[in-house]
């Protein structure tokens, strides 16, 4: 049955002529609609409304602040929709997720969402998805994959526009200093998209500015931890090369270096210039202090977009390739207005 429905559910997706991002980047920054109902569309094999929908749903990780509301959304909105989540948490190992993955497929699941830790490696564990006829939604972060049509639709951030507004930021804060000015950046898990297209989105973006320059660049893995020492191995470097701006690619990293740059006598905000990704209520709470001078919003709370499209998958109605969370980005100027209403 399960698989009849695939089938049912690919060829809408083919006749609506649905196509995976071109890679140019040139994606809106708000999400494009959820198709709209069929009206008086049956959906296939009449499914029993009393039994619940069965989502498989693999978490990469609890890493950071963002990880973790990420995790709470999806529970709340799956509790709220009636549906019933079995979610793992793969710790950053991407075997780990392939097990995961595998036992939804023995415990015959309606649906699996997945998180993936990087984006390479997917092909052979979603055509397994595939031969069990069981539809996958890719959530947060993007899959490298040639057969677009090996999951329904993606969820999330456009991670390249992110780091194109924290550069557009700092340009505008630095505009008036003269000579070169030395960027640190603080990336995220090797291979990871957030990671990959945030960096990329900012290199582009100063490119043609020769004043600005990355001297020193290193993996922090999105941890608090990890950010605190790298900033630190940054530090100490001789004097002349410290830099005036850090290019952070999410808040716990930030927030790591932060304390760093204290312990180097050093004034953050000031001294040095920061700029992160994520939005979390700790990080503006960091801007309220001065320690943080901005913050591109990656909006975690994606439990309600998922169980939507879930839904609508389930139903045998059509969905977007790719849907896109609407996103701001916040400077100290508006932190302290903004902190309260921060939900994560």
């Amino acid at each position: 049955m399960k698989l009849v429905k695939w089938c049912l559910i690919l060829g809408l997706l083919l006749m609506s002529g649905c196509s995976i991002s071109s890679g140019e980047h040139s994606l809106p920054t708000a999400p494009p609609p959820v198709s709209p109902l069929i009206t008086g569309y049956e959906p296939p094999g009449e499914p029993n409304p009393m039994k619940p929908i069965i989502l498989g749903f693999s978490q990469l990780g609890s890493e950071s602040t963002w990880r973790e509301a990420n995790t709470a959304s999806i529970k709340e909105a799956a509790a709220e929709a009636g549906i019933t989540l079995l979610m793992t948490n793969a710790e950053q190992d991407q075997n780990k997720q392939f097990e995961a993955i595998r036992s939804f497929i023995r415990r015959d699941v309606d649906m699996i969402a997945i998180a993936p830790v990087v984006q390479t490696g997917w092909e052979a564990i979603l055509e397994e998805t595939r031969e069990a006829g069981i539809p996958v939604i890719i959530l947060d972060r993007s899959v490298n994959v040639e057969d677009s049509s090996l999951y329904i639709t993606f969820i999330g951030s456009d991670f390249y526009e992110e780091g194109v507004k924290a550069a557009k930021y700092m340009m505008d804060r630095m505009r008036h200093h003269s000579g070169i000015i030395q960027i640190a950046e603080l990336q995220g898990t090797v291979g990871s998209t957030p990671s990959i297209d945030r960096g990329l989105g900012f290199r582009k973006t100063i490119e043609a500015n020769g004043n600005y320059q990355i001297t020193q660049t290193k993996p922090a893995d999105f941890t608090q931890k990890r950010g605190r020492e790298v900033m630190r191995e940054f530090l100490q470097q001789p004097k002349e090369k410290w830099p005036q701006v850090l290019f952070s690619h999410n808040d716990d990293m930030a927030i790591g270096a932060v304390e760093a740059i204290k312990e180097a006598g050093l004034k953050p905000g000031s001294d040095i210039i920061i700029i992160s990704v994520d939005g979390t209520r700790r990080a503006f709470e960091q801007m309220v202090d001065g320690n943080i001078n901005a913050v591109v919003e990656c909006n975690p709370l994606l439990g309600p977009l998922l169980m939507q499209a879930v839904k609508e998958i389930m139903a045998g109605r059509t969905l977007p390739k790719r849907m896109v969370t609407p996103e701001d980005i916040f400077t100290q100027e508006l932190a302290a207005k903004e902190v309260e209403y921060r939900k994560y």
